[in-house]
């Protein structure tokens, strides 16, 4: 059910089936003239119809639905094109639209995975987590109009309010979060959440994932927000989430380290196995494909963060593997 958060603004929980995520918090924001909804869940019936019905019941003006995408994962924007009004726009940062643009156009299997075969992932397991992933099955059907890539300084005025874009690289290279300074509110996306930590993978033509996601961390503790309302789950102290946010990937690079420091020639495939991952299953044979592909890219970020400080070094051997020393 739709719940009121604050004044013009609503919770619209959308279901994400088979996906440990469970939920997406979609929000819509109503005006006076144009109503702007805020990430929509994947591109499924499932998700579909639970959207739909929580704008239905809100009244929501579907003519002229504008929509704003905090990132481009899937989860996010997948059902935009099917939910934007016929008049209605769908705002994504320039990065991320490029991104976009390029996940899409990657047809082949290895085009798509080339790094995570280099590093040791086994191409058979590889295939089956292909198959399963979410980024690619339920991802947007189409970009163009009303597609609208917003330069980093980009404002709109939805419900009465004035929000800012506050872009925060790392979750993905153009995430961004959308900020009204006079209430206090922060739409964070998966930038902060609060009962699940983000995760945070090696992207393509990011040198350092990790770094910027820890940085963009840094920049958002100068907001004063006194309402954040997150891509998932519950909210919680803003503040507070984000310094226990950077104590988590401080340890977790300590642990990285140690692993490296105990074991040297690893591929990041076995670094990854030898990680501690909060995850129902017996062990790392048995994750679910779509989850050791995630996990196994966290980990790829934490191993760019320490090879660019000189913490530990890459040796690729005939341009097939990398191992880590």
């Amino acid at each position: 059910m739709p719940e009121e958060v604050f004044k013009n603004i609503f919770k619209i929980p959308v279901p994400l089936p088979g996906n440990p995520l469970k939920v997406l918090n979609s929000y819509l924001i109503r005006g006076e003239e144009r109503d702007l909804l805020i990430d929509t869940g994947f591109n499924m019936p499932e998700c579909r119809e639970a959207l739909e019905r929580g704008l239905d019941e809100l009244k929501a003006k579907r003519g002229s639905l504008d929509i704003y995408l905090t990132h481009l994962h899937s989860d996010h924007s997948g059902l935009s094109p099917e939910i934007v009004g016929g008049k209605g726009r769908i705002y994504l940062s320039r990065t991320d639209y490029r991104y976009l643009e390029s996940f899409l156009g990657r047809s082949s299997f290895k085009e798509r995975n080339e790094r995570f075969l280099k590093e040791g992932y086994p191409e058979d397991v590889l295939l089956r987590s292909d198959r399963q992933n979410p980024a690619y099955r339920l991802a947007v059907s189409r970009l163009g109009e009303p597609f609208v890539p917003v330069p980093d300084d980009f404002r709109i005025r939805a419900g009465g309010y004035d929000w800012q874009m506050i872009l925060c690289p790392g979750h993905t290279p153009g995430s961004a979060m959308l900020w009204n300074e006079a209430h206090g509110i922060m739409f964070t996306g998966d930038h902060v959440l609060f009962d699940i930590t983000p995760n945070i993978t090696a992207w393509q033509g990011a040198a350092d994932s990790l770094g910027d996601y820890l940085d963009s961390l840094r920049k958002a503790l100068d907001y004063d927000v006194r309402l954040a309302l997150p891509g998932h789950r519950g909210s919680g102290d803003y503040h507070g989430r984000i310094r226990a946010l950077l104590l988590h990937h401080r340890r977790r690079l300590e642990e990285t380290a140690s692993i490296i420091s105990s074991c040297p020639g690893l591929n990041a495939y076995e670094i990854a196995a030898r990680m501690r991952w909060k995850i129902r299953a017996s062990g790392w044979e048995d994750f679910p494909p779509a989850q050791k592909w995630f996990a196994v890219g966290e980990c790829l970020a934490h191993l760019d963060y320490l090879r660019l400080r000189g913490v530990i070094s890459a040796e690729e051997r005939d341009g097939i593997r990398v191992y880590y020393w």
